[in-house]
């Protein structure tokens, strides 16, 4: 029973690391990035439809993504909730592709990013610190020796670490994304 704990314990720590991960690839750097819009959602006939079902992308520069619509007819709509995501991009079209041109970030920008990326990167920690926590208290109410408990809080530890230091490796990653110029 202790084992299934500590199995179900790393799986929720790494589904805390993947949304740590995906909260990262939200955050805007000075470079194009297709990530970036993946939680837009476009009101496309009355319905909230993810952009990413309405069209695709490309980055032909650096500083630059194109949003190709499979229906032309969206252009307005994808347009408008680009804007409503307040992503601090203005996007273009010229009836057939929205472009969205990636200005560079300020010295002042970079350092309000990294102070985000930061506080994101330590809810994730508290979210693997929750997992143990709750996984600690569930093998202490096992009816197991106290041998056995000791045993498990360890690699229940072992796990905690390695968790967090994965969630520190994408912090170092995304602070260096944010201030390379």
């Amino acid at each position: 029973m202790i084992d299934e704990l500590l199995i179900e314990a790393d799986h929720k720590m790494d589904q805390a690391v993947a949304h740590t991960a995906q909260e990262f690839s939200g955050v805007r750097t000075g470079r194009a990035n297709p990530g970036l819009l993946q939680r837009i959602t476009v009101d496309y006939y009355g319905t909230k439809t993810p952009l990413q079902q309405l069209a695709g992308f490309t980055v032909p520069e650096a500083r630059l993504l194109v949003v190709q619509p499979y229906d032309k007819s969206a252009i307005p709509a994808i347009e408008r909730a680009i804007q409503e995501a307040q992503l601090g991009l203005n996007p273009s079209n010229d009836g057939t592709v929205i472009r969205l041109a990636f200005p560079s970030l300020t010295e002042e920008r970079r350092k309000e990013l990294i102070r985000m990326v930061r506080h994101l990167a330590e809810e994730g920690r508290v979210a693997v610190r929750n997992v143990r926590r709750h996984t600690k208290e569930a093998i202490e109410a096992e009816d197991v020796s106290e041998d056995d408990i000791r045993r498990a809080e360890k690699e229940l530890q072992t796990l905690t670490d390695r968790h967090i230091e994965k969630i520190d490796e994408l912090l170092e990653k995304k602070e260096a994304e944010l201030l390379e110029v």
